[in-house]
């Protein structure tokens, strides 16, 4: 269990502090819309009514207690720059903060953030890879190389092992886990038989993972 602080209960924040919940951190949501922190309350560890741009706010709620920092202000980029200051100034071991442009998350490294995130473009980057390749269900990009896709098995490989079809050798791709209905078997053996409708969860580069769909699809 993490400690996480929160700030901002606009769309990307509360979803993320609510699924930040459910994997069992401890979570602090903070926000200077009163109805928004109220209704997020129930979903969260704790919320906090403040203005996050007030230093004495950051003070209070001991910023560098937390484990990880998140800065979910996409509508106001000042602020969004103030507050990433001022947490690395109180001391904040991790800052994580949201942008939606190159430009702005250059100087939100300068002025301290560890890390930027870009919900929006990653998660068109994600939807484009997913619907761009045919029995795909779900993408993961790892870098610009590299990704881990949920894929359906190809029909005319029910009954054949792993070590039968030798797909690490022939598509250059490693299969770290098979679905069957909402169960995942992780780090299957290559004596796995594919059954009938099961899903690959698979690791490799893109362009070998699309080649290997284009062939067997």
């Amino acid at each position: 269990m993490r400690s996480m602080l929160v700030i901002g209960a606009g769309h990307f924040g509360k979803n993320l502090a609510i699924k930040l919940t459910e994997l069992h951190n401890e979570v602090m949501l903070v926000d200077v819309d009163e109805e928004a922190v109220q209704k997020l309350e129930p979903f969260v560890t704790r919320v906090q009514i403040g203005d996050c741009m007030d230093k004495n706010v950051l003070v209070e709620l001991g910023v560098c207690n937390f484990d990880v920092c998140f800065v979910c202000i996409s509508d106001n980029f000042q602020s969004s720059m103030e507050i990433t200051s001022l947490l690395k100034e109180l001391g904040a071991t991790y800052v994580v903060a949201q942008s939606d442009r190159e430009i702005h998350a250059d100087l939100l490294k300068k002025i301290g953030a560890d890390e930027v995130i870009f919900p929006e473009r990653d998660m068109a980057r994600r939807t484009a890879a997913r619907f761009s390749a045919k029995g795909a269900f779900d993408y993961i990009e790892l870098s610009p190389e590299y990704a881990i896709m949920e894929i359906e098995v190809p029909e005319e490989w029910n009954g054949k092992s792993i070590r039968d079809l030798n797909i690490r050798t022939r598509y250059r791709v490693n299969i770290i886990g098979i679905r069957n209905d909402k169960h995942i078997l992780p780090l299957i053996n290559a004596d796995h038989v594919f059954q009938a409708r099961e899903h690959m969860i698979v690791a490799g580069e893109q362009k070998d993972i699309l080649k290997m769909i284009g062939k067997k699809l």
